[in-house]
């Protein structure tokens, strides 16, 4: 199988990681992967990228220094020709996002060369779709088969493949790596440990405890998180809360002097980029997950807060409704509005907030791994006939 994605790790973001992953877990799965991608290994790394507990994976990293470190190169079509017509792959998966000049080469030149091929879309085209029809039915034409991260995110492929199949292929999740901590549990007498269970959520907290992963970009609607909190803050009054955001990018100054302006400087804390076992402890200390968004095609931060044992509070148009249950895992909300009011609600109830967070502890997500990797070998297959 060839991995064709413009993002890959070490670069981090949504589509990097769970390129990264899928790699990893088909390997693991007897599989035969290699990548290729435009994003740059840095400084001392080697061609076979692996980390820790991860198998060697062969990566070729079409980068050009041009570029300045974006995942980008218009130059790597003869090279990953050679690859790919050399490279005796059976599949080629391309992974593609709202802006994909990579992928789309990757994806226009594996149809062309006659690989068969998956297409996976980790974004909303809203209205990319009608102008970017054109090259998605050349490819189906070709033999490409369709999938996206969720059913909302297929909406838009499916419009600008004029009403062709597309297939859902979730992002996928290791539960193990986001679970809560294992306590031991003790009868009312005092006797040893019984089985160990999962750490239970606090019934009252004060303030609650809220966190949110993101890229501080305008895309992801950071301003819009803020004035939901400053919205939920004037009817919860003072201490009620607190929010870590986890993330950065270029607003970052901006959102700085917006706190200060909103008067959150008690309620909202920039925490900067972290790694994935800090946002795992991050999760396990935190009461509910937050997330503005609206253009997200899948919300894998909201599906790793929710492995986690948080209630999610977030838009329903959204790819986050599909890993959140309103009312069960979380609560979703219509608009901005609604948002706030659902912040306020589950702040002010602790049996709500409680109920929720169990349930979430004891039921664990369906986008695991196996089930992912026994999804993607299915369009694999589908693009195969």
């Amino acid at each position: 199988m060839a991995l064709l994605s413009d993002c890959y790790p070490p670069r981090t973001g949504g589509i990097e990681s769970q390129v990264g992953d899928l790699a990893v877990q088909l390997v693991q799965a007897g599989h035969e992967v290699e990548v290729l991608t435009a994003t740059s290994a840095g400084r001392g790394a080697s061609l076979r990228s692996k980390g820790a507990s991860r198998p060697s994976i062969l990566v070729h990293r079409l980068d050009t220094p041009l570029a300045l470190g974006l995942p980008v190169n218009p130059l790597a079509v003869p090279e990953a020709r050679r690859l790919l017509a050399e490279g005796g792959f059976d599949v080629a998966h391309v992974h593609l996002g709202v802006v994909s000049p990579f992928a789309w080469d990757m994806a226009e030149l594996a149809t062309h060369l006659g690989l068969p091929t998956a297409l996976t879309w980790h974004c909303v085209l809203d209205r990319a779709a009608r102008p970017l029809g054109p090259a998605v039915r050349r490819w189906v034409e070709r033999g490409a088969v369709l999938s996206a991260v969720s059913g909302f995110a297929a909406e838009g492929v499916r419009q600008a493949a004029k009403g062709e199949p597309v297939a859902v292929l979730p992002n996928g999740i290791d539960p193990s790596l986001w679970e809560p901590p294992l306590v031991a549990v003790r009868d009312g007498a005092g006797a040893p440990p019984q089985d160990p269970g999962r750490a239970p959520a606090r019934l009252e907290t004060t303030p609650v405890r809220l966190v949110t992963a993101t890229r501080l970009a305008p895309r992801k609607r950071v301003g819009a998180l803020l004035s939901v909190v400053a919205a939920a803050r004037r009817r919860l009054g003072p201490g009620a809360m607190v929010l870590d955001v986890y993330g950065e990018g270029p607003l970052r100054p901006w959102l700085e002097a917006r706190v200060a302006a909103l008067g959150l400087h008690d309620v909202v804390r920039l925490r900067g980029r972290v790694s994935r076992p800090e946002l795992a402890a991050a999760w396990s200390r935190a009461d509910a997950y937050l997330s503005p968004t609206r253009l997200e095609a899948f919300g894998i931060a909201a599906l790793e807060a929710r492995t986690a044992g948080l209630p999610v509070i977030a838009r329903a148009d959204s790819g986050v409704r599909e890993v959140v249950t309103d009312g069960v895992s979380g609560l979703l909300a219509p608009d901005d509005s609604g948002l706030a009011d659902a912040l306020v609600r589950l702040v002010a109830d602790d049996t709500l907030r409680t109920r929720i967070a169990a349930h979430n502890r004891r039921v664990p997500p369906a986008q695991t791994w196996d089930r992912v990797v026994a999804l993607a070998v299915d369009e694999y297959r589908r693009a195969g006939a």
